[in-house]
Order: structure tokens, then C-alpha cells, then sequence
């Protein structure tokens, strides 16, 4: 026990309004994967001008319907924002799949993506580029600063809420009005 910190595996962070990195202001990053190695998170709240459809072209990926080549790609993060990822609900069976908790999972292959392009993917899903990484202890050391609110995730917000509600409504899940700590901080 000792020092052994929670594991956020599956968890919400959530950016404090002072959190000023431009990289994660008003955030909320889903923690996809957290041991001992660092962390590996998605922005969940930030879009990108790419639309699913351009992303399948320049991937050589079959003719998508407008339903799906009309949806927003993310910006999943300031590391490798030109690998692509798929945030998903666990189902299917994909070549490069990271499954976390019971019902997501994050796949890395196009197998996902064909599939999407075909209507025979996830039901739900985000397709971001890019991620946020942690190194060995890093993340631990950001939340004992207040960088960051965490909390359990909700796919309600990964997936059926407004993007511009994410940050937000992340909060209210623990309780937390942003609108009271941002006004208060702003304030000498």
C-alpha cells in the first residue's frame, strides 16, 4: 500500500479552469490505459476541421455515407497527432484493441475504420488523432498539483453530449461547478 496511487484507468480527467496549457484548457481526457509506466489519455472535447470523410479518403478507405463522413474528427492530443485512434464501445473484434473496463475500448487498426465506412463498425464511437501521454509518475504528480479533476467516466458525455457541454457536465458527474471555481479564481 504506502504510496501506491489510484489507478484512472477509465476515468475522466477533467482541466481546472486554471489550467493553462492550450493543450488541454477546459478539457476532458479520457484515461484509456494508467500503471506504473505513466498514462495514456484522449481529449474528448476538442474537434478538429477534419471530417471523418477526408480522413477515410486520405486513408484510401472506401466511400463513407454523408451520415458518417460528416462527423467531426478530434484532437485526441499533443503526442503523434498524425496516428489515428478509435474510441469506441466494446464490440467487434479488431486487430490492434486496448479494452478498458467492461464497455470501451480504443482500437488503433483501420480494420475499425473500414468497417465504419461500411456502416458495420461501433454504434458509438469518437475517431480522434493524436493522444496525451504521461511518463512514470507524471500524471500523479499534475493531479497533487490541482491541474486536474478526475472522476469515473461517463459514455453518456463520450457520446451522446454536445461537444461544447463535455467540460462541464464532466464536473457536474462529481459535483463540481467550474462556473463557481473559475469566478472565484479569477479574483485577486
Amino acid at each position: 500500500m504506502g504510496m501506491q496511487a489510484a489507478n484512472l484507468t477509465n476515468h475522466f480527467l477533467i482541466a481546472m479552469p486554471s489550467l493553462a496549457a492550450p493543450n488541454f484548457f477546459r478539457t476532458v481526457t479520457f484515461v484509456c490505459e494508467h500503471n506504473a509506466n505513466g498514462a495514456l489519455g484522449i481529449v474528448i472535447n476538442r474537434q478538429t476541421d477534419i471530417r471523418l470523410g477526408d480522413l477515410l479518403k486520405h486513408l484510401k478507405i472506401g466511400d463513407a455515407p454523408e451520415s458518417v463522413a460528416a462527423r467531426p474528427v478530434y484532437f485526441g492530443g499533443p503526442v503523434a497527432p498524425q496516428r489515428g485512434f478509435v474510441l469506441h464501445r466494446a464490440e467487434g473484434e479488431w486487430e490492434a484493441s486496448l479494452k478498458i473496463g467492461d464497455e470501451l475500448a480504443l482500437t488503433s487498426s483501420r480494420d475499425i475504420l473500414a468497417a465504419i465506412a461500411r456502416s458495420a463498425g461501433p454504434k458509438d464511437y469518437l475517431v480522434v488523432l493524436g493522444y496525451a501521454g504521461w511518463g512514470p509518475g507524471q500524471l500523479e504528480q499534475e493531479l497533487a498539483e490541482n491541474a486536474w479533476l478526475s472522476g469515473p467516466a461517463s459514455s453518456e458525455i463520450l457520446f451522446e453530449m454536445p461537444v461544447e457541454r463535455r467540460w462541464q457536465a464532466a464536473a457536474a458527474l462529481l459535483g463540481v461547478d467550474l462556473a463557481l471555481i473559475s469566478s472565484v479564481a479569477g479574483r485577486a
